[in-house]
């Protein structure tokens, strides 16, 4: 490949600056994903659902369920049916934003960076922008809606029943999942993967399988997104309590005499209004607190609480519960790579519904249009900085790179951008790294480590992936998507002059896609690690060493199962929910002692 001649160098200039204006939009859409909801009349039906403003100084349940998202919401549901369950969500409700709950609108919620915004961003050491869920429903509220099951061997790696799971995924599906409406642009990525060799054509399946399908979705054909937090429509409103806007901050242990260790006995939580309250577990029957705060929330808790690395721990001042090395390790993020491509044509507003599933260890997904309201412009602006000023993180950004941010925000005046953006993820991924305390303060994000591209074998799987993805943007069948006068090469090219990451960018990444991979890299959202199984939590995914306490969610996973792992972290609510209740039969069945 060759880059544009310097007999075009006008055309290259005018095509760069709108192909500028194009990737920085598109990318920050990609980075920030959006805020969308379900309508709002289903808000009502959720009796349980109040502010913990309004709680009790005092409240006493069978299960204390530790973060109302994408797990914890079906595992609360299912509980719900035999024992009294109280929820606490740090976030607030989907429901109170009626105007973002369709997907023709997902740029405009791409760039909220408020407190009270839908997600919380974060920088890992890695010099990667990320952001973390703070919503009832957690990232089902504000990832691009693909629902695609883990694979069957996944699935017996894991130990899981796979009649339960099975059963599990169904659960979920009937309530909030649909076949996508398939248009051009993602009918062309998948004609694109099956004329490269991405065979065979699987069609539309939940399903795992190698080769191009197309996925589930979480949006009905009217663009509106449903959430983890519509499957609390399977819950008994008697036996359940959602409090929102309740940050929890540590779990509360006793020593168990007769079992010679600590037992987790309630929670201390902290209201919107600084108020602290108090949660304890019933003494009839079976009861337990379950943390289910995700891949970064659930380690952070665990080591707030006391249990976590005995140094580290006393570093911060906390008092150890328990010396447990593996807290906080394991710490994984799928690397995503992409190029985006600017479209002659007009293009469908699409988030992920084509996938190809390669089997040396590579997921080619792609996306498409871009709607930003007028003051997109400002929001950029304010991306930038946050980017370039957060968490003490030294800029890597050389000055004529803030100069030409500028000036694309300076000339970003066409609301409507056309193009998309294909890209690979790496399965797994093989490179791990860590979670660390910061501060004490459970609304501070975490120091995370993600260490992508450590392992050698990442970084092959990601070339793979990258030569997929430009085979598949010069393939026929993508042809009415190109501008024939911009090779690949010069899309590869342009990214690198965006401050896409922190990362520093080297010259020969133009030509390498070795170096490309390493210095392009972007987050998929899809975090895992921090409270593995067989590490941190057994294979009832109870925290060794301690009574009465589980973890329950991605944290607790090797590898992110599938092609995205949406479905699998909701599968595993209701999975855990039905064992944790057939398992005990002495349960109560308390409706929560306020």
């Amino acid at each position: 490949m060759e880059i544009i001649q310097a007999s075009n160098e006008g055309r290259q200039t005018s095509m760069g600056l709108v192909y500028e204006q194009f990737i920085w939009a598109f990318l920050v859409g990609c980075t920030f994903i959006s805020v969308l909801s379900h309508p709002d009349e289903a808000a009502p039906k959720y009796t349980f659902l109040k502010e913990a403003t309004s709680a009790p100084q005092i409240l006493t349940y069978d299960y204390i369920v530790i973060g109302g998202g994408t797990c914890g919401c079906p595992l609360a549901a299912t509980l719900s049916q035999g024992a009294g369950v109280l929820v606490l969500e740090r976030g607030g409700s989907p429901y109170t934003n009626p105007e973002r709950i369709n997907i023709k609108n997902f740029g405009n919620s791409l760039v909220d960076i408020s407190p009270s915004s839908f997600s919380q961003p974060f920088i890992s050491r890695d010099g990667v922008l990320n952001s973390r869920a703070r919503v009832l429903g957690g990232g089902s509220v504000v990832n691009a809606g693909f629902y695609s099951r883990a694979s069957s061997t996944y699935i017996r790696d894991s130990g899981w029943n796979e009649t339960l799971a099975e059963d599990s995924y169904i659960w979920v599906e009937k309530k909030v999942v649909f076949e996508p409406l398939l248009m051009q642009w993602q009918s062309a990525v998948r004609d694109g993967l099956l004329e490269v060799g991405v065979l065979p054509n699987n069609g539309f399946t939940f399903d795992h399988l190698y080769g191009t399908k197309v996925g589930g979705t979480i949006f009905d054909k009217e663009g509106n997104r449903y959430t983890a937090a519509d499957l609390l429509e399977y819950a008994d409103p008697k036996r359940i309590s959602v409090y929102l806007h309740a940050t929890v901050q540590k779990i509360l242990f006793k020593y168990n005499t007769e079992k010679r260790r600590q037992q987790a006995y309630g929670v201390i939580f902290k209201d919107a209004l600084g108020v602290m309250h108090r949660a304890y577990l019933s003494t009839q029957g079976k009861s337990e607190i379950i943390l289910s705060a995700g891949a970064i929330g659930s380690p952070q808790l665990l080591m707030l609480s006391g249990i976590g690395p005995a140094n580290h721990l006393q570093a911060h001042g906390i008092k150890v519960v328990l010396d447990q090395p593996f807290v906080g390790q394991g710490m994984a993020d799928n690397p995503l790579n992409v190029l985006v491509v600017p479209s002659p044509v007009p293009v469908e507003v699409s988030l992920v519904q084509t996938v190809g599933i390669t089997k040396f260890g590579s997921f080619i997904e792609a996306a498409s249009g871009l709607s930003l309201g007028h003051s997109w412009s400002e929001r950029l602006q304010g991306i930038f900085e946050f980017v370039s000023n957060q968490s003490g993180e030294p800029s890597t950004f050389p000055p004529e790179a803030k100069e030409s941010v500028a000036d694309t925000i300076r000339f970003l005046t066409n609301p409507t951008l056309k193009g998309g953006v294909i890209g690979e993820k790496v399965t797994g991924p093989r490179s791990t790294g860590h979670l660390e305390l910061i501060t004490t303060n459970p609304n501070d994000n975490p120091s995370v480590t993600f260490n992508y591209f450590k392992d050698p074998e990442d970084l092959k799987k990601c070339v793979e992936g990258m030569r997929i993805v430009i085979d598949v943007i010069n393939s026929k069948a993508f042809s009415k998507f190109r501008y024939h006068n911009m090779p690949v090469q010069a899309l590869i090219d342009l990214m690198l002059h965006l401050p896409v990451n922190l990362r520093p960018k080297h010259a020969n990444a133009a030509f390498s896609l070795e170096q490309y991979c390493i210095d392009t890299v972007l987050t998929i959202y899809h975090y895992h690690g921090g409270c593995q199984s067989g590490k941190v939590v057994d294979h009832n995914y109870k925290v060794i060493g301690v009574e009465a306490l589980r973890v329950i969610d991605g944290s607790t996973f090797h590898g992110s199962p599938g092609t995205n792992p949406q479905a699998t972290v909701m599968m595993l609510g209701r999975y855990m929910g039905e064992k944790i209740i057939k398992e005990d039969s002495s349960i109560g069945g308390s409706e929560g002692i306020n």
